[in-house]
């Protein structure tokens, strides 16, 4: 079965989602850990839950960027990943990861890319920004990972209304809903080969 890694840094909602897809049936790959770039959060409780290996690799311990960077790509081999999968990653990925796995690194962010994305928009800024520019719709857009927030090739976008009613939360609620029905969906094509990346 294909091993998939997941990367996140908070609630880890689309973590759990993604175990439950690949459990299942949905998802027809395995998750293989979980990297987190923060310790004491939630997603690793729900690791350790769902009986997932995870690791804490917090970019402040090492030296050196690039240090920080070869001790991810270490874990992810030690699991034998085969695909890297962004869920709420608030760091960015360093270039010994997306070399080695080169068309294989994916992220998901809670607004249509371009608009809405890039250093600093993530989480709760993204849904006030969208309702303070009075857009009429958000979603969540499913893309590859670069060198820059947010620039890599898009695969995938599912819109939703933006209500004149809406409050950030509950866009929010909204969007993550889409989040944990479409991002299994669209990384089971990925991982089976039935979206081409290169």
């Amino acid at each position: 079965m294909i091993k998939v890694a997941v990367l996140a840094s908070g609630e880890g909602s689309n973590f759990e989602a993604l175990v439950r897809a690949s459990r299942n049936g949905a998802l027809d790959a395995e998750i293989c850990g979980l990297i987190t770039n923060r310790t004491q959060i939630p997603a690793l409780d729900k690791a350790e839950r769902l009986g997932i290996p995870a690791a804490a690799i917090t970019p402040k311990t090492f030296s050196q960027r690039a240090e920080w960077d070869a001790a991810v790509l270490k874990a992810l081999q030690a699991w034998g990943a085969e695909w890297v999968v962004l869920a709420g990653f608030l760091t960015l990925i360093g270039p010994k990861v997306l070399e080695a796995f080169s068309g294989r690194v994916v992220n998901i962010h809670p607004a249509l890319l371009p608009d809405f994305g890039g250093e600093g928009m993530y989480g709760r800024r993204v849904h006030e920004a969208v309702i303070a520019a009075g857009a009429k719709k958000s979603g969540i857009t499913i893309h590859l990972v670069s060198a820059e927030y947010d620039r890599g090739r898009i695969l995938a976008q599912v819109s939703v209304a933006v209500e004149s009613h809406d409050t950030a939360a509950s866009l929010a609620a909204r969007v993550r809903d889409l989040e944990h029905k479409h991002y299994p969906r669209v990384l089971n094509d990925l991982v089976h080969g039935r979206i081409i990346t290169d």
